[in-house]
């Protein structure tokens, strides 16, 4: 996977995307924490639950337009980069590519109930 690639493909994207692609992976993540170990594998659950909180938190910073919030280098990097544990590793991948490729962007974004 192009690290770089990554990073420009989520630049690109508006606030509102780049929130929804983060909830998205971090769904993928919980479902390949559930499915893709032997279950008992506590170190896996984890992780999900340490990487899902942080994108939580990013999601937040991104929607209220947080100055202080990573740049978006640093969020993939964070994402996709080498670890020593390479189960995590290989977790994140997958939850990221299924991520990627079923993800939509939505140019204009339609905020319902908006007043």
């Amino acid at each position: 996977m192009n690290i770089q690639s990554e990073i420009d493909f989520f630049s690109e994207l508006g606030p509102v995307d780049k929130a929804r692609f983060l909830s998205k992976l971090m769904g993928e993540v919980s479902e390949e924490v559930k499915v893709g170990g032997d279950g008992n594998d506590l170190s896996r659950y984890r992780f999900a639950v340490e990487i899902n909180q942080r994108l939580a938190r990013l999601v937040y910073q991104i929607l209220s337009e947080d100055l202080a919030r990573p740049q978006d280098d640093v969020v993939i990097r964070m994402l996709l980069s080498s670890r020593a544990d390479k189960n995590t590793e290989r977790l994140m991948h997958k939850a990221y590519s299924r991520v990627v490729t079923s993800f939509e962007s939505h140019d204009t974004t339609v905020l319902l109930n908006a007043t």
